[in-house]
């Protein structure tokens, strides 16, 4: 097997009880990376930096149900990658990013990340959305040991050497969310997700909070990641009552969904929808009228004011067209090639043992704010952002917490959450 840096041990993967199945199922999925795999006794790594340029891989679902939301994150990527080389590169090298397809598929995931370390030699990988993609190439990255940059938010209970988390883990996103809505008075809540580990989750995460908050769920449906039949589910929604919808569909669903939701006359004001999912780039395939009001949890918004935000969106719009907009996975993303070249730069060495080494405390003053990275467990300190979705489109924070959060993907902090995480 590959060496292991011994300067950091590795920390026992967890999971959720109620969600064991599907991780195993999503670890199913990457079996053709496993068994492709077999021969990384014999690998050895290829990235070459003796020119004047360095390869990174970019994999983002280009076609399928998820490239609504993971192609705006390519572009993010190569303009991230367009700013350092103008600045002068990665330790005086030019990066070249390689883009692949993920398909909206965690098979084509591991597969094309397995092709990005073997045969392209790249230095490092950004991408992935879904937990199930992320699922299916931790162990591809574990099994060579090279590095993955994560950029979206995902459920928690999960650390790897191997994976740099620059969206928000549990602790960041779902937590103040149920926060915000307890405070605002909410008392029962129905949960709509799509049918694979993220949701499922952060549904059972949502669960414990609701129990230890005298939180009621009125009612839990989940639909195939990519379905548009929501009929039935709005209607039993409806028909619940309840104070408000904790949405965790993915993708194009949510097309469907919020179109269903305004069709039967649901609104923010009858039974608000707060969503994890759904950023700027969403809002249009959706179509305001629908879900104008309702409400988002992120970390970022194209209308937060900074001056690094305000430089990002004007950079965005002037390489991609002044009619597009930023979103949270694609800053996440952006601030993840960043982070790690400002980590390269730390170490004086692209080597993932030396980028590991020299990750911790690595910072960058991000559009969303400065975001720094925890050595112990390869997350960053967050902000988190409640926004509402107004007419132009757009989403507008109207809470946010006092300062960064340090992450806690295991909710080790929650008395609560005690019992979800389990060994494996």
């Amino acid at each position: 097997m590959p060496h292991r840096p011994e300067h950091r041990p590795r920390r026992a993967a967890r999971a959720i009880a109620a969600t064991a199945a599907l991780i195993v199922t999503a670890g199913a999925a990457a079996a053709c990376g496993a068994r492709a795999g077999e021969e990384t006794d014999a690998f050895e790594p290829c990235l070459d930096t003796s020119g004047d340029t360095v390869k990174v891989g970019a994999l983002n679902s280009q076609s399928g149900t998820m490239a609504i939301s993971e192609t705006t994150v390519l572009d993010a990527i190569l303009l991230a990658a367009d700013q350092i080389n103008a600045a002068g590169g990665v330790l005086g090298k030019q990066i070249e990013v390689i883009d692949e397809d993920g398909a909206s598929e965690p098979v084509v995931f591991a597969e094309k990340a397995e092709k990005l370390i073997r045969e392209d030699c790249v230095a490092a990988v950004f991408g992935g959305w879904t937990s199930a993609s992320r699922k299916a190439m931790l162990p591809v990255f574990e099994d060579y040991d090279s590095l993955l940059y994560y950029p979206v938010q995902y459920e928690g209970l999960e650390a790897s050497e191997n994976i740099f988390y620059t969206g928000a883990t549990t602790n960041q996103q779902i937590i103040p969310a149920l926060d915000y809505l307890a405070e605002t008075g909410v008392e029962s809540l129905y949960l709509v997700g799509s049918d694979y580990v993220f949701p499922r989750t952060a549904n059972a995460i949502i669960n414990a909070y609701a129990e230890a908050h005298g939180i009621e769920i009125l009612g839990e449906d989940y639909v195939p990641l990519g379905s548009t039949e929501f009929s039935t589910i709005v209607n039993q929604v409806s028909a619940a009552g309840a104070d408000a919808v904790f949405n965790t569909l993915n993708g194009d669903s949510n097309v469907a969904f919020f179109r269903e939701y305004a069709n039967v006359g649901l609104t923010a004001e009858q039974m608000p929808v707060m969503s994890v999912s759904i950023a700027e780039e969403e809002v249009g395939g959706i179509g305001v009228e629908n879900i104008v009001g309702q409400l988002a949890a992120w970390n970022y918004y194209q209308t937060v004011e900074s001056e690094a935000n305000a430089a990002f969106v004007e950079a965005f719009k002037a390489e991609y067209g002044a009619d597009r907009v930023t979103s949270d996975p694609m800053e996440a993303a952006y601030n993840a090639v960043h982070l790690w070249a400002a980590t390269v730069e730390k170490a004086a060495s692209f080597a993932v043992d030396d980028v590991q080494e020299a990750a911790g405390g690595v910072s960058f003053e991000g559009p969303e704010g400065t975001v720094v990275i925890d050595g112990e467990n390869n997350h960053v300190s967050k902000t988190a952002r409640i926004g509402e979705i107004r007419s132009d489109g757009l989403l507008y924070t109207v809470w946010e917490s006092e300062g960064p959060i340090e992450p806690d993907p295991f909710l080790d902090g929650y008395e609560w959450a005690a019992d979800l995480a389990v060994a494996e």
